[in-house]
């Protein structure tokens, strides 16, 4: 008696690239997708042509599939690899969803939360006030000594304190401060301090800094900045509900929109996106900003669900 056993076929490269564009799609549109995911697509789509072909061959993919894509707007939860080929046919079509959803819980449960585009200020206590930018997350700590404590999990916050002493961590740094006001920016795993009254202490990698006003230190898990003397009226701009962009490259730009705008500009332009732009945006503006950033460049918009759009 014969046997037949039939082995599946091994994916082709080709297969393998669609497959994974088709993840980055669904990673884009399920709401949970970040700054650093948006350059991470942009480094694979420029990988080479076959990278971009299969990106804009999973958006047309996706618009055919327009049922299934309004799936994701729904309470249910789906996964980066959730969208694995399918076929398109006069009457139906199909989509197949597994996994969980990527990354997006840092800080989840924080003691003071911004969702996008939101702004708020507390007072944890008396003669401290804390302004947060939008998609900031803060949690108490114990200080030591009884000093009131903080840490910015993420995002943005401009603290100022009138009496108390503060100690405050940002990644792998802690600040303190007395009768001061500074801002401070975690974001994108570097976080950078900005001296605008008094002075700061900064502790970060065995070295101790004192920013004095007008001064600021960025840092991240590789190195620590020297201290540079900036415009602090261009560090607070948000603060006036504004978004200045001087000399910034476009990518950086779309970058710092994407954190004020629901859903995500995606810009896979690479050559675009290093041109120098001269902007300036109110927040109430960026509903319509792929749209300025059509007419001003040239370049194409797709829309997608969830509020991405696709500019190349």
């Amino acid at each position: 008696m014969n046997i037949f056993r039939l082995t599946p076929a091994k994916p082709s490269a080709a297969d393998n690239l669609h497959s994974e564009a088709h993840d980055w799609l669904v990673l884009l549109t399920s709401g949970r997708a970040t700054v650093a995911d948006a350059r991470a697509l942009r480094d694979w789509c420029a990988q080479s042509a076959e990278h971009a072909q299969a990106f804009e061959q999973a958006k047309v993919l996706w618009h055919n599939l327009q049922p299934a894509a309004e799936m994701l707007q729904s309470p249910r939860r789906f996964g980066r690899r959730a969208f694995l080929g399918g076929a398109i046919a006069a009457s139906a079509a199909f989509l197949l969803v597994r996994g969980t959803i990527p990354g997006g819980f840092g800080g989840l449960g924080a003691d003071y939360i911004t969702e996008v585009g939101e702004q708020r200020r507390v007072e944890p206590a008396d003669g401290v006030s804390l302004e947060l930018n939008t998609q900031t997350r803060i949690n108490q700590r114990s200080g030591d000594d009884g000093v009131q404590g903080f840490e910015l999990v993420s995002g943005e916050v401009e603290v100022q304190t009138a009496r108390l002493p503060l100690a405050m961590q940002a990644g792998g740094g802690w600040l303190r401060a007395s009768q001061a006001r500074f801002n401070l920016r975690n974001t994108d795993q570097q976080v950078c301090v900005t001296c605008l009254d008094g002075s700061v202490d900064v502790n970060v990698d065995g070295r101790s800094l004192r920013l004095q006003p007008g001064e600021q230190l960025t840092y991240d898990a590789q190195q620590v900045g020297a201290v540079q003397s900036v415009d602090t009226a261009a560090v607070m701009n948000w603060r006036q509900q504004v978004l200045v962009f001087n000399g910034a490259t476009l990518s950086q730009m779309i970058d710092e929109i994407n954190r004020y705008r629901p859903g995500m500009l995606l810009l896979l332009n690479r050559d675009l996106g290093q041109r120098r732009v001269q902007a300036r945006f109110s927040l109430d503006q960026l509903a319509g900003v792929a749209l300025l950033i059509r007419d001003a460049y040239g370049v194409k918009c797709t829309e997608l669900p969830g509020g991405v759009v696709v500019l190349s």
